[in-house]
């Protein structure tokens, strides 16, 4: 008599992320896959951490744990993880379009298919805060709350405008030096710090800062950082750079930005900024072959590959989900951790009791919407797995990963 006991939860999922192993193509370099992965969660898991939303009367407000609890500058040091994502960024687009060229494929063609994954969840987010934002100022809602919700929401949006800029400039940027846009960023500074330019041109910080890993990205293509000597001279260059700029320079501890400082290290990248994120990266080349040998793992594998396919989702997502937790609380009163004021150990406790529902929420936007950015796949097989398993693995020599 067969057995129909259902198949063990644990069990189940151990099938499905053997499949999920089983349909990746053997040339993949999971490595760059994982490193994407943690790049995304890592600025969610930042955001959620330090970012507070105050209720004060009827209005919401901004604030920041970082502003009365400085010591805990190192959270943004573990969790602003954008340098790696502009790092792995540069290296695959730079070898995609190598790929796409050999293959006969325009520009064009390349390059809408890059930016499509990009902005195509874009639409939805748009559109919902659209009606949100229209719906609460309708309602009588405090239109500085209204604002500051929107501009939570939509913060993320920088980056992709950013990050579409500099894919289509990779056929320009795939030979050029990392060097050069951080000469760009040093002298920005010292003008701007030592000589008392105007504010504004940091801003051109803004595409030289994030061009500093992505050529680097681009360097990895070519074979140029494949030494362990590369990550290490980056990491301790990096590091030693980015503590004597915070010490002895100036620079704010914080990676990101604090409400009230007079200087952001990230709203316009500084130099400090910079060193810290070639820091990030050279510890990033590090981890590759760690990386590559716990991918072949396929739990570990499956949970990358699921961030990955979906890693637009989640960026775009992760403000709403945190918006939506602190809204919905408000109709059970001021709770700790949500609506309190981020200024001591008692804010902070409550706040990690918080990430679980924020990332249930975010779980619920992700199944909501997740079908805007895989919409077209079906047409051409994913970047991460194939439809169907290969009949037989082969070496990770000449890894693919675009």
């Amino acid at each position: 008599m067969p057995d129909l006991t259902p198949a063990h939860p644990r069990g189940a999922l151990r099938e499905a992320a053997a499949r999920v192993d089983a349909a990746t193509p053997e040339d993949r370099d999971r490595a760059v896959d994982a490193l994407r992965a943690f790049a995304v969660l890592g600025v969610v898991l930042g955001h959620w951490l330090v970012t507070a939303l105050v209720a004060d009367g009827g209005s919401l407000h901004a604030a920041s744990p970082l502003r009365d609890l400085p010591w805990l500058a190192p959270v943004s040091w573990a969790f602003q993880t954008l340098a790696v994502f502009f790092l792995v960024g540069g290296h695959v687009a730079t070898r995609g379009y190598g790929s796409a060229r050999a293959r006969g494929e325009s520009y064009g063609g390349w390059l809408r298919a890059r930016l499509s994954r990009l902005f195509r969840p874009v639409a939805a987010v748009l559109a919902l805060w659209t009606v949100t934002a229209a719906l609460l100022l309708l309602t009588g809602a405090d239109f500085g709350t209204v604002h500051t919700l929107v501009k939570l929401a939509l913060s993320p949006m920088w980056f992709l405008l950013v990050f579409a800029a500099l894919t289509a400039a990779t056929p320009l940027l795939a030979r050029l030096h990392p060097l050069w846009p951080l000469v760009v960023v040093l002298h920005i500074d010292l003008l701007r710090f030592g000589f008392g330019a105007p504010s504004w041109l940091g801003w051109v910080n803004l595409a030289a800062g994030w061009l500093v890993p992505y050529t680097l990205g681009a360097a990895w293509t070519r074979g140029e950082l494949d030494r362990r000597r590369s990550g290490w001279l980056l990491l301790t260059g990096g590091t030693a750079a980015t503590a004597a700029l915070v010490a002895w320079a100036g620079y704010p501890a914080s990676m990101v930005g604090v409400p009230g400082a007079s200087v952001s290290n990230l709203n316009p990248p500084t130099l400090a900024a910079v060193t810290f994120g070639l820091a990030q990266c050279g510890l990033a080349l590090l981890l590759r072959e760690r990386l590559r040998r716990a991918m072949r793992r396929p739990v570990a594998w499956a949970a990358v590959a699921l961030v990955n396919l979906s890693a637009m989702t989640i960026f775009l997502w992760h403000q709403t989900a945190l918006m939506a937790t602190t809204a919905t609380g408000l109709l059970a009163g001021r709770l700790p951790g949500l609506h309190t004021p981020p200024d001591g150990l008692d804010w902070v406790a409550a706040r990690l009791a918080w990430l679980p529902v924020f990332a249930l929420v975010l779980a619920g936007c992700w199944a909501t919407f997740r079908s805007c950015e895989q919409r077209g796949r079906g047409r051409r097989r994913s970047r991460v797995v194939r439809a169907h398993p290969p009949q037989r693995r082969a070496t990770t020599a000449g890894a693919r990963h675009v």
